[in-house]
């Protein structure tokens, strides 16, 4: 990973984690989805992106919790956090007594941690340096729900099949950057997510473990996200909880006076 100073390492890991992954679990109303379906070569690169992005879940807001645990150097920490949702507006994240916030809207990245009385009020560079890839609120959205992160309609994709997944790809991978999609045959939501920058050393790969229909839309259940750069490594899993759907939520933030401006340099 890009090197960062010390005073800011634990906390950019937890924005990583918190902007990039969020997303369903466990409540009365959902169910695990058992994918039995079978790929069939015989489905063209059109017919595969048609179904998936008739997959992109229909909802206007979301809140519950998400359990998030990050490994790096044999390390590990977890931590727990309040999460609502405005689709396409807002992405927010508290900690318990609400120690570290986060806001992600389509302008900006926001978040502040009481524990080192510091703030971030900045665009998506931060994290678009961290993964190697130009990120906006979109694709962190995107990413959540289990879909594409680039437009498929864009360019032309070839697809063969990968061990009972839709395996999709451009015709002209870039030198600069190479991506796959599998796609479950299932459901058509991905599978997995990997992006390879050979030059660079980099690796960033989205699995989606696990799947559930929560009031007729299937969401991502459980998520892992492996980040390389050279011999560095971060895991991230995922488990989200206590969802509910279509709810008024609110959307308090407020940077605390005093506290001290996070400059990514």
């Amino acid at each position: 990973m890009k090197k960062l100073n010390d005073k800011i390492h634990h906390t950019f890991k937890i924005v990583f984690a918190l902007a990039m992954l969020l997303f369903v679990t466990n409540c009365k109303s959902t169910k695990s989805i058992v994918a039995s379906g079978e790929a069939s070569d015989k489905l063209s690169a059109k017919q595969v992106i048609k179904q998936h992005l008739k997959s992109d879940a229909d909802f206007k807001t979301l809140q519950g919790k998400v359990k998030i645990d990050i490994t790096q150097n044999q390390k590990e920490n977890g931590s727990t956090f309040n999460l609502r949702i405005e689709k396409d507006k807002v992405i927010w994240l508290s900690a318990k007594l609400g120690l570290a916030r986060m806001m992600i809207t389509p302008e900006k990245v926001r978040f502040y941690n009481k524990l080192d009385n510091e703030y971030f009020d900045g665009d998506y560079k931060l994290l678009s340096d961290f993964v190697g890839v130009d990120l906006d609120f979109n694709k962190v959205q995107n990413i959540l729900l289990g879909q594409a992160i680039f437009d498929l309609k864009e360019e032309p994709h070839k697809v063969s099949v990968n061990e009972n997944s839709y395996a999709l790809q451009p015709k002209d991978q870039s030198a600069l950057l190479e991506l796959f999609y599998l796609i479950n045959p299932s459901h058509f939501k991905m599978d997995s997510l990997q992006l390879f920058q050979q030059l660079k050393k980099r690796i960033l790969q989205v699995d989606y473990t696990t799947y559930q229909e929560v009031k007729n839309q299937i969401l991502p259940k459980d998520i892992r996200i492996i980040a390389v750069e050279d011999s560095d490594e971060v895991a991230i899993t995922m488990e989200f909880k206590s969802l509910t759907l279509n709810e008024d939520v609110r959307f308090p933030f407020k940077i605390p006076a005093g506290y001290k401006e996070i400059v990514i340099k």
